[in-house]
């Protein structure tokens, strides 16, 4: 999943930030079913990576397979806007192109 991903970021040529939490080799969806990859453990992520401090929006973007954690993910990282990115790598170019932060 990540080299497909970083791949379509890569060739959008959007600056961005690809924030990467090991799912055992699980897909993020499975993950998220299994319990590994809930809100809690991402809001942790994001906190231990710095993120923060390395961007001026606060706006998390995630996979459109995840979108019923949108409230959980809005709950534990206050402040930030949660966007339902695609679903389908493949489509990130046009997604990351037309998206603006949140202001």
């Amino acid at each position: 999943t990540y080299f497909i991903v970083s791949g379509e970021i890569e060739g959008s040529k959007v600056p961005s930030w690809l924030l990467i939490k090991d799912t055992e080799g699980l897909s993020v969806l499975t993950a998220w079913a299994a319990g590994k990859f809930g809100a809690d453990m991402i809001a942790a992520f994001m906190k231990k990576s710095g993120i923060e401090s390395k961007v001026k929006h606060r706006e998390l973007i995630i996979p459109g397979y995840l979108a019923s954690m949108k409230g959980e993910l809005e709950e534990e990282l206050a402040g930030w806007t949660i966007t339902i990115g695609p679903r389908e790598a493949g489509h990130l170019p046009a997604f990351l192109k037309e998206w603006k932060p949140a202001a």
